[in-house]
């Protein structure tokens, strides 16, 4: 059976407890956030273990405190079962006085936030947990850290042991922990499609209690995996999903369905980046459409690794939801948060990672070839040519990352060449 590195959550999650006295551990289901948090509890609360869930739950309401009792850290998962918690928790942090008491996990907003009346400020620290990394899988080399590419090195090097083959069958497999570990690529491709099924069955009406349609559902993720990567608005996946609707469907409808995604942590779209220019020109301040992991986007086309191989143009789209998807979790551990820049001229970057002391690296996705590589390092020149280096700094780093390529380099121009399969945190 496959293994897989410790998680980059896991350190995070130590510093927290170390500052707070409590972290909330929020992400998408499978994702791995009751492992990652079993690991340091001291104690647990499974609060959905339906062998005691209607008691648990009995008990929140009359005596919560007694259920707060316990070993440190004390986890309580699935807390948004019993939004009281929040509250509770609350009050025991001040009153303990003490940091890293309780872990609180979940893989969906609570459904009425009727009884959290304070914000949690201070008392609470958060991570947002997605799916595993390639570095983290075991299926990048880790010969390039983005941390290091901050002190902006002279020279960089590492060998690429991704092959365009595999690189296509992560992309349909993802991150997640058990499909990681299935024996087989088939059992992994089974539970993605088990996955996208749950999502549009269940778990799209049960986070709200409010009742969709899972046909309706499935019809909108495709639409929603279409549009990945670009800033389209409501409106305009509402007129590519009334093609082959039979009802006449409103924006709200669409927004009421997206809403309820995000909530279950399965789209995460990217925030605009708004850097000082040297002119005036207008940035487009959508965000960017991108599932949590591209193995959603891939499980609601229907579309497997050879499909991807088959169509370069598709694969280049999912190819960037998982470079999105790695970025994020690598600037996670440097306190990071990763942005997209458009401007009305159409000068466009794909991703640029922005750390709380104002550096920033400025990234090109590219599925590989020279054509296209240049083309990413003419847009990075472009946009470093427009930021006003004497009211923010230059960028730490410009890197172009591919899917394919044997090995990492720095080009002439300082532009760094570096495939998904050598990059870590």
């Amino acid at each position: 059976m496959k293994e897989y590195k410790k998680r980059i959550a896991d350190s995070i999650l130590q510093d927290k407890l170390e500052a707070m006295g409590a972290v909330l551990i929020e992400g998408p289901k499978a994702c791995g956030k009751t492992t990652t948090a079993e690991q340091q509890a001291k104690s647990i609360l499974y609060l959905a273990d339906p062998r005691t869930k209607t008691q648990n739950l009995q008990m929140a309401e009359t005596n919560i405190t007694m259920l707060l009792e316990g070993k440190t850290p004390r986890l309580i998962d699935e807390w948004q079962l019993a939004p009281k918690f929040w509250d509770a928790i609350r009050f025991e942090v001040d009153h303990r006085n003490e940091d890293g008491q309780f872990m609180l996990t979940g893989s969906a907003v609570p459904v009425s936030t009727d009884d959290i009346q304070h914000t949690g400020t201070g008392r609470f620290g958060w991570i947002t947990m997605r799916p595993m990394s390639l570095w983290e899988s075991g299926e990048s080399s880790g010969g390039i850290s983005l941390a290091e590419l901050f002190q902006s090195p002279g020279q960089i090097g590492a060998n690429n042991n991704l092959s365009f083959e595999q690189l296509a069958y992560v992309v349909c497999r993802g991150g997640w922990p058990k499909a990681i570990l299935k024996k087989t690529e088939k059992a992994a491709l089974i539970q993605i499609e088990e996955y996208f099924e749950a999502i549009t069955r269940s778990d799209i009406s049960r986070v709200d209690n409010v009742n969709r349609n899972p046909e309706r559902a499935k019809r909108l993720m495709r639409c929603y995996a279409r549009h990945q990567g670009t800033q389209s608005s409501i409106a305009t996946i509402l007129a590519d999903l009334s093609v082959n609707e039979t009802d006449s469907l409103s924006e709200a409808t669409i927004d009421s369905y997206l809403t309820a995604l995000r909530k279950i942590f399965v789209i995460e779209d990217m925030p605009a980046w708004n850097p000082n220019l040297r002119s005036k020109t207008a940035i487009r301040t959508s965000d960017t459409r991108y599932y949590t992991d591209p193995s959603i986007a891939t499980a609601a086309l229907g579309l497997g690794p050879k499909d991807l191989i088959n169509d370069l143009k598709t694969f280049g789209l999912f190819f960037e939801t998982l470079c999105v998807r790695d970025l994020r979790v690598y600037a996670d551990a440097l306190g990071g948060t990763v942005y997209h820049y458009r401007d009305k001229n159409g000068l466009e970057c794909d991703a640029v990672v922005h750390l709380r002391n104002s550096s920033f690296g400025l990234i090109e996705i590219k599925l590989g070839g020279d054509k296209l590589i240049e083309e990413g390092a003419r847009t990075l020149t472009a946009l470093t040519e427009k930021i006003d280096t004497n009211r923010m700094k230059t960028p730490a780093f410009r890197m172009i990352l591919t899917g394919v390529g044997e090995y990492a380099y720095r080009r002439t121009d300082g532009i760094y060449v570096v495939p998904i399969g050598c990059l870590k945190d």
